[in-house]
This record gives structure tokens, C-alpha cells and sequence, in this order.
């Protein structure tokens, strides 16, 4: 009765409060991908006038989209990777080009520069949210797994919330649009070290 009621479910499960920690870890990856998604909204028009492509619509919406195509890149392997070296590692995997790719976007010389820096941006934000969520299915306790599960959809509307924020002044200050790009490789980098020291997944263990 005391099952059916929702009392006492949590007898016999580890307290959720001790995978916690972890799942916000997680979610990091998610909040990059919402993120990065979001970064060119507010700084495309000062950034094109900056690069010198202002007004032509293919290389705005190449900027845009290009993320895309190494998104869908990545997604390709991130299975594959997360069963090969563990999902630890493919996190630290994803952070890395999200690291060098938001580098090289806010320092970009030209259009192409921003090109190759989102390119590189995409292939991680495609290896991380599938991992993120194979990773928080598998460290969560039973009973409180759809309940975190959904941690991964509210960081990506985080991301892309926190993006529109921190793009605001883009229009009124010159360069601003690379301090919203250097702004990303902190959370990526948190995301690098901490994995070091996480729990890794019980199932990857097991296989």
C-alpha cells in the first residue's frame, strides 16, 4: 500500500541526491548544444559587418547553419564512441572541439574562419546530447528517472535563453560577439574536467 501510495519508493534505491550532482554535470552538454544554437541570433548582423559579409544572405545563413551539418556529423558516431571508450570520455570527446571550435569562432579573421569554428562547434554539439541522455537513463535511481530525464530538455532551453541574454549588447558594443563566443568555453571546460571525477554508467560497466 505503501508502494502503490508513492510513499516509501525510494526503499532500496540509492537517495537521489547522490546522483544528482551528476546529471547537472551532464546537462552541461545540452546547455551548449541550446546554446550554440543560439549564439548567432543576436550577434549575426555586428559579426557580418565585422568579417565583411554584411548583406549576403548565403554566408549568414552558412554561419547559421553550418553548425547543423557538424552537428549531424556527430550524432553519426556518438553512439559509437559512447559504447567504445565509456560516456565519461565522450563527454570530455564533445567538449573538446566545442572548445576549439567557440575558440576559432571568437577569433575569426574572415568568413571562413567562422566557418571551420562552427563546423568544429557542431560535431560536438552532436556527440553530446545523445550521450547525455543515454548517460542520465543510466546513473539515475529508478524511481526518479523520468524526472531527470527531462533535465536534458530544460538545459537546451536554458542554453538558448542564456544566449539571447548575453547577445543583447552585441548591437551596441563592437566585438561583443566574441565575448559571447569565448563565454561558451568555460561551461565546456567545467564539463572536460569534472567528467574526470564523475561516476562513469553502471551498464557501460557491466557490458
Amino acid at each position: 500500500v505503501r508502494l502503490l501510495s508513492g510513499v516509501g519508493k525510494d526503499i532500496g534505491n540509492p537517495s537521489w541526491k547522490r546522483s544528482f550532482p551528476y546529471i547537472l554535470l551532464a546537462a552541461l552538454s545540452s546547455f551548449l548544444f541550446g546554446y550554440h544554437l543560439g549564439v548567432v541570433n543576436e550577434t549575426l548582423e555586428s559579426m557580418s559587418h565585422d568579417l565583411g559579409f554584411h548583406g549576403d544572405t548565403m554566408a549568414e545563413g552558412l554561419v547559421v547553419s553550418t553548425c547543423l551539418g557538424g552537428a549531424f556529423v556527430g550524432s553519426l558516431f556518438s553512439g559509437s564512441i559512447a559504447d567504445g571508450v565509456g560516456r565519461r570520455r565522450a563527454f570530455q570527446l564533445c567538449a573538446l572541439p566545442l572548445i576549439i571550435g567557440s575558440s576559432m569562432s571568437a577569433t575569426a579573421k574572415n568568413l571562413w574562419g567562422m566557418l571551420l569554428g562552427r563546423l568544429f562547434v557542431g560535431t560536438g554539439m552532436g556527440i553530446g546530447p545523445p550521450v547525455a541522455t543515454l548517460y542520465v537513463a543510466e546513473v539515475s535511481p529508478a524511481y526518479v528517472r523520468g524526472t531527470y530525464g527531462s533535465c536534458s530538455q530544460l538545459a537546451t532551453c536554458l542554453g538558448l535563453m542564456g544566449a539571447l541574454f548575453i547577445g543583447f549588447p552585441a548591437k551596441q558594443i563592437e566585438g561583443w560577439w566574441r565575448m559571447c563566443f569565448w563565454a561558451s568555453v568555460a561551461p565546456a571546460a567545467l564539463l572536460t574536467l569534472f567528467m574526470e571525477f564523475s561516476v562513469e554508467s553502471p551498464h557501460w560497466l557491466f557490458k
